[in-house]
């Protein structure tokens, strides 16, 4: 079968059309190099378009620098420009080529021509080759004092490189005075910017580690600087006048009349077409007002009607960067705001980011004058084909309503919304209705009804179904039906996926048992049976903790579950006052824009999650390697241990129960034992033990619990560790590499424990005191990383290997157990976090 016809192609005239393309460009550069034949220059463009074009494309052409090299001996501005592309791309990959460029680039350093000397100058500065700096001094010093001024703004740029490439060369050759004396001097205003923005960076990083550059820097903040700048700053292109801004947002004044000044020199900023500019002016307003309150307050009515402005014009993203700015404002000063809500109605056509910040400015600016026209404009917004913004829209009618504006209408509204028979609506509403209730138990009667008629079946967020079955128990005396869907709900435990949900439910029906006994009896049995046998820790610490308590005294258990209640005064706020006010200081900033303060996501402390590398020498934290300290602890260490024949004796080796065995549910959910290795495998001793009244079945026959179950396997006995294990680094790696992980989990440091973890040697010897020795360790506060090693008192080779990773500013330790002995893991964790909870309480 003979193959298919290719179709014929032309070749791009980007790209090569087979392997001797660029060999052809080769030799047809080298036969036009020097060539001075009328038409060559034409023909050389043709040759440049294809170099360049290919460059573009990613294709590697280097091989051809020494041949447009040659052909750039040329008059044609055109040849020039694109040859300095050229170069400026391969130059400082082939460094012993880009020697052969600067004699062509110092000549045309000299030309006639401004343009040819310009672009020749920022050529020679772009080479970034060091072996070349001493070429620079000569050119950058000539354009500094170029009677042309784009020269001398190219050569004002020229100077930083410079910098960065050899900061000594620069230094040294007094180039930034230079540039202090071309900044104020210079009748060009974009050589004063590109000088200001050289002289700030040299300085900066010079300040580090010279104090004349230190004082150069803070020079720049002079009153005649600053006002120089400011009498000049309408010479300024929109970016150079954002730079003059900031400058100017750092500068203290002297007195009252300094501001009164400036303000007045800034004052037709704020009508500038550019947001950036306005921002910065607005910037500069408020910090120079910030002490003067009446001005203050004045500076945010005058602010006003410019960001309105500019959040009505431009692009989406313009509107919301302006948007921002101006919400940050809304939440300092939302009485302010009051009168011009309109503004942040939401448009159809505005994209969801837009009018989620809209409607948080609406939920701040509502008060008794505009509430109702608020929540109407709030309530349209519920039936939103946009679904995230109807829930945002509801969440903002309840913000309005837990603000004290006119409940009464509001709670109408809000009953409405349940009728509307759209999931997302009625789990919105069932969540703020629960909030409500908690502010206003006078509104119960009329909420209850309503909600009452709400099957749970319907409602499969968890959020709304956990806020449906608080309702349940909370006001189970006034819903007749109450115990007989909690029991339904009970009856399906097993589809419950989310352990809020179950949380929940194990204390409303425990509530409506307290209430209504004979009606919730079976309920409350199987949900403890239930929750006793659930795997999540939490729900099964609170169903084993409502059991004991049931045990103990149903009295005390009431006014521990179901006490009188309490209305909620206030409901705590997402963000604190003082990151509020780190982020108005950063006003004008990406902080603004993220709505945290940048220390969130730029220091290296704040770069997210950890990025721990898991070989032991190499403890990193963020994208800097720490320092590491790797120690070997032997029996001889005895000045670094405490008093660890004292731990022993005295040192509680429970941490979440005690040898209990969970009785057995005599019914459809049957209870297997509870008791799980951690728990037979430590001691309880120093637990209280109650009595219950009326003897120990009394609870479990109420409740349709069975007698503990006879089959249940005996304690074993406590986990004993080595006092003094021996370990070293390179068996303790080899370890880590091959074991397979035991568990890992999280865990809560005490607030002692926070305050006291200054340093990682403190933990060290708190942790040798309970028979835990620590290997390796690394990082500074807030994240501290440790590697720590047990050993079993009874087996030499049975090791427990332990990677910690503490981070103060969310008191959690995450925790990595690898064992030689698997079944051992959870009775050493347990003793590890017994440790841990105990540090800093001595």
């Amino acid at each position: 079968m003979a193959p298919p016809v290719q179709p014929n192609r032309s070749p791009s005239p980007s790209q090569p059309s087979g392997k001797g393309e660029v060999s052809d460009l080769k030799l047809q550069l080298r036969q036009l190099a020097g060539s001075r034949a009328p038409g060559s220059d034409d023909s050389k463009r043709e040759l440049f378009k294809k170099v360049i074009s290919y460059m573009t494309i990613g294709i590697d052409v280097s091989c051809l620098f020494s041949e447009m090299v040659m052909c750039s001996a040329t008059s044609d501005a055109v040849l020039k420009k694109m040859c300095y592309l050229y170069v400026g791309n391969y130059a400082k990959g082939n460094p012993d080529l880009a020697l052969l460029t600067i004699n062509f680039l110092q000549k045309d350093c000299r030309d006639e021509d401004p343009m040819i000397r310009g672009l020749a100058l920022r050529s020679l500065c772009s080479l970034r080759v060091a072996n070349l700096v001493e070429y620079l001094v000569g050119p950058l010093g000539s354009g500094l004092k170029d009677s042309n001024s784009y020269v001398r703004m190219v050569a004002a740029i020229g100077v930083l490189k410079l910098y960065h490439i050899s900061a000594a060369t620069c230094i040294d050759a007094d180039f930034p005075s230079l540039l202090k004396s071309l900044m104020l001097k210079d009748p060009d205003a974009q050589v004063v910017a590109n000088c200001l923005i050289a002289l700030q960076e040299i300085w900066n990083l010079e300040a580090v580690s010279s104090e004349e550059a230190s004082r150069e820097r803070e020079a720049l903040l002079s009153k005649p600087i600053i006002f120089y700048l400011l009498n000049r700053i309408k010479e300024f292109s929109e970016w150079a006048q954002c730079l003059v801004l900031d400058l100017v947002s750092k500068y203290l004044p002297s007195d009252s009349n300094e501001i009164f000044d400036m303000m007045n020199l800034l004052e037709d900023r704020l009508q500038h077409a550019n947001s950036a500019v306005v921002l910065a002016t607005i910037e500069v307003f408020l910090h120079l007002t910030m002490s003067m309150t009446d001005v203050h307050q004045q500076v945010y009515e005058r602010i006003k009607a410019p960001l309105l402005t500019l959040v009505s014009t431009g692009s989406s993203e313009l509107s919301y960067a302006v948007l921002s700015h101006l919400h940050l404002l809304v939440m300092r000063a939302p009485m302010l705001f009051s009168s011009d809500y309109k503004h942040f109605y939401c448009q159809y056509s505005q994209p969801s980011y837009v009018k989620k910040l809209k409607l948080e400015m609406l939920t701040a600016v509502a008060n008794e004058s505009n509430t109702y026209e608020i929540v109407t404009e709030l309530c349209e917004y519920a039936a939103n084909v946009d679904v995230p913004i109807a829930r945002e829209s509801i969440r903002a009618v309840g913000k309005i309503a837990l603000q004290q504006y006119d409940v009464n209408a509001i709670v109408d509204r809000l009953l409405q919304f349940l009728e509307m028979e759209k999931d997302y609506v009625t789990a919105e509403t069932l969540v703020l209705v629960k909030d409500l209730l908690r502010k206003y138990p006078q509104w119960s009667h009329d909420c209850i009804a309503v909600v009452g008629n709400i099957s749970s079946k319907n409602v499969q967020e968890p959020k709304a179904k956990a806020a449906l079955i608080w309702m349940l128990g909370e006001y189970s005396q006034d819903m007749s039906d109450a115990p007989y869907i909690l029991e339904s709900i009970v009856d399906n435990w097993e589809d419950e996926n989310s352990a809020e949900v179950r949380l929940h439910l194990l204390t409303a029906v425990l509530k409506c048992f307290l209430r209504r006994p004979p009606e919730t009896q079976k309920a409350l049995g199987a949900a403890l049976a239930a929750g006793l046998a659930d795997p999540h820790q939490d729900v099964h610490d609170r169903a084993l903790f409502y059991y004991r308590l049931l045990q103990y005294d149903v009295a005390v258990a009431e006014r521990v579950v179901d006490p009188p209640k309490q209305a909620v005064s206030v409901f705590a706020d997402t963000q604190s006052s003082e990151i509020k006010d780190r982020i108005f200081d950063e006003f004008n900033s990406l902080s603004v824009l993220y709505q945290k303060p940048s220390y969130m996501f730029t220091d290296k402390e704040h770069r997210g999650p950890f990025e721990f590398s898991e070989e032991l020498g190499n403890l990193s934290i963020g994208a800097e390697s720490e320092e590491i300290r790797v120690q070997r602890y032997e029996a001889n260490d005895n000045d670094l241990l405490l008093s660890t024949s004292e731990k022993e004796e005295n040192r509680v080796t429970s941490t979440n129960g005690s040898a209990y065995s969970a009785p057995e549910y005599d019914g459809s959910l049957s209870l297997a034992p509870a008791q799980s290795q951690s728990e037979t495998a430590i001691s309880t001793h120093n637990l209280p033990t109650y009595a219950p009244q009326g003897g120990s079945s009394g609870i479990d026959d109420l409740l349709g619990l069975g007698p503990p179950a006879s089959t249940s396997s005996p304690a074993s006995p406590p986990l004993k560790l080595n006092v003094k294990p021996v370990l070293d680094p390179a068996t303790f790696q080899q370890k880590w590499g091959h074991l397979p992980l035991s568990l890992s989990q999280e865990c809560f440091i005490t607030p002692r424990g926070v305050a006291a973890l200054t340093t990682p040697q403190v933990l060290l010897r708190h942790m040798q005191g309970h028979s835990i020795q620590c290997i390796a360790s690394g990082g500074q506060s807030p994240n501290f990383k440790f590697f720590f090693f047990a050993q079993k008192a009874d087996q030499s080779a049975s090791f427990f290997l332990v990677e910690c990773i503490i981070n103060t500013s969310s008191a959690k330790a995450q925790i990595k157990v690898k064992a030689d002995d698997g079944a051992s893991s959870e009775a050493f964790s347990s003793l590890f976090r017994l440790a841990l909870s105990e540090f800093g309480m001595s």
